[in-house]
């Protein structure tokens, strides 16, 4: 809490009146301050949001200094991110300035930071004439992360490579997070509620007394999540999250193109008119079986 301003030092009267104050400048002064005060603090609570924002919004346009600058900042990932964003919007519109910076994609497609990947993996798809790029979204489909491994699969597809076909059904899947020793719930999410990659599901206590976090390796919804106080047995089922939306949509647009007979099961759930899946999915979904049953001559 802010402090209240001091009250300034009051000037004796020179001519005082007995029982009469005579002075009553400080009081002005003091609700003066007190004004400033609130509206300096009304203003921080407008402006420092903003500021967060427009730090990390990933539309705000950087020069090609600022681009070069964040391409190479290891000490603030985001930047990275920022960049890469900024470097396929300028591929996408065929600028040719964004070739000088190329040899930094195929870096970043081995960078530390997952998420760099995941974005770096889905840059490079938007550029087929990139030298390259074929080959190293090729390596990505061996990517740790299913998040990377997806959106490189995704970027091939753009290639006419359906290598990471499997990788693309595998994005309609939901991902079932286990315990990886004995424990006991002590903080869970709630299901039903949208999660980020990365989110913290579950915290689990071993029996040696050590926290163990359970985090979604994708973006989604919770399905389902050990209740608080469970206990958990090793390798047992603690959560399952369903993929996001958007994640399912651009899934369901590649298997349109390179969709086979066996991929249906993963695609068919997603027909159904639930609460859950969009109209918009839900056509998806059906006009990509269509698309698969037409390639395959069957009905």
């Amino acid at each position: 809490m802010l402090a209240e301003p001091q009250t300034p030092t009051q000037i004796p009267d020179p001519h005082p009146v007995s029982g009469v104050a005579t002075d009553s400048r400080p009081r002005r002064s003091r609700s003066r301050a007190q004004k400033i005060l609130f509206f300096a603090t009304g203003w921080l609570i407008v402006l420092m949001p903003f500021l967060f924002w427009w730090n990390t919004w990933f539309g705000r346009h950087l020069s090609d200094q600022q681009l070069n600058k964040y391409l190479h900042d290891d000490k603030k990932p985001r930047h990275i991110q920022h960049a890469l964003v900024q470097m396929g919007e300028r591929m996408a519109r065929g600028d040719a300035a964004a070739k000088q910076w190329y040899p930094d994609l195929l870096r970043l497609s081995a960078y530390a930071v997952e998420e760099v990947r995941n974005t770096d993996a889905w840059v490079m798809g938007q550029d087929t004439s990139g030298a390259g790029f074929h080959e190293t979204l090729l390596r990505m489909l061996g990517d740790a992360s299913p998040m990377v491994r997806g959106n490189a699969a995704l970027s091939l597809v753009r290639f006419g490579d359906a290598t990471g076909r499997p990788q693309i059904v595998a994005l309609l899947q939901p991902a079932e997070l286990t315990a990886p020793a004995n424990g006991r719930v002590v903080d869970a999410a709630r299901p039903g509620t949208a999660i980020h990659q990365g989110g913290l599901l579950a915290k689990l206590q071993s029996e040696g007394g050590q926290t163990i976090e359970i985090r979604s390796p994708i973006p989604g919804r919770i399905r389902s999540v050990a209740q608080t106080g469970a206990n958990i047995a090793a390798r047992a089922e603690v959560a399952v999250v369903d993929p996001a939306t958007e994640q399912v949509w651009e899934a369901l647009r590649a298997l349109y193109v390179v969709g086979q007979i066996e991929d249906l099961p993963a695609i068919r759930p997603y027909e159904r008119e639930l609460p859950d899946i969009s109209n918009d999915v839900r056509k998806q979904a059906v006009e990509t079986e269509k698309a698969i049953q037409r390639r395959a001559g069957t009905h």
